[in-house]
């Protein structure tokens, strides 16, 4: 369908690497650039169909759009793999939305944990992340600390835990692990112990804070 519509528009877009009902996928020349449009329902409770579009960059997502005409998704996959920044992107599809650190991330790239708080915190702001505030609250608080900005996030079934390598495996977290108790507060576990229960997820992180190592961190 979006070949069709490519078409029509007179927008010559790459060959994509598989367009079906699931959505297609359109790349450059090189590993730089990517574009996932898929066919959603969005927003929740809204059963009209839209499309996801997602625009990445070295494997990073930086962007993302629900537009309900297919055009404009078009517009954004061409004008995204054809070269054109996050800006100009937007203004051929204005649908297409970032946070800041994505613009700064264009001109100069993070790194490591850095990088990994940003693509965690993004979460809060994006579908379908965005209807789960009580989870995001961990990692936005947890970010406020500078000794865990030091340390690289990791969330999993709505625990979030801190590493001091930049690919965030298990076998490297440190200090107790956070988490989404179903009762309506924060819990605080060593993986095997309930440790505490915090009313706020700035209690909990507090908690994780006190009980960590001296002078650990960056994450490596």
């Amino acid at each position: 369908m979006l070949t069709r519509v490519a078409e029509g528009l007179g927008i010559v877009l790459p060959e994509p690497g598989g367009e079906g009902d699931y959505g297609a996928e359109y790349t450059d020349a090189g590993p730089d650039r990517k574009v996932t449009v898929r066919p959603t329902l969005y927003p929740a409770g809204d059963r009209r169909l839209t499309y996801q579009v997602t625009l990445e960059s070295h494997g990073v997502r930086l962007a993302c759009g629900w537009p309900a005409d297919p055009a404009e998704a078009v517009r954004a996959a061409a004008a995204w793999v054809g070269g054109a920044g996050l800006e100009q992107t937007k203004a051929q599809a204005p649908c297409i939305e970032f946070r800041p650190w994505a613009l700064v991330h264009e001109r100069e790239p993070f790194i490591g944990a850095e990088l990994e708080w940003h693509l965690q915190l993004d979460r809060i702001h994006i579908p379908p992340g965005d209807r789960y505030p009580r989870t995001h609250a961990l990692p936005a608080a947890a970010y406020a600390q500078p000794v865990l900005r030091r340390l690289t996030p990791a969330t999993s079934m709505m625990n979030v835990w801190f590493s001091t390598s930049v690919r965030a495996t298990w076998k490297t977290h440190v200090g107790h692990i956070l988490w989404v108790h179903e009762k309506g507060v924060y819990g605080v576990h060593d993986g095997s112990e309930l440790i505490a229960r915090c009313e706020t997820a700035e209690e909990a992180v507090a908690l994780v804070v006190a009980t960590l190592p001296e002078g650990i961190g960056p994450a490596r």
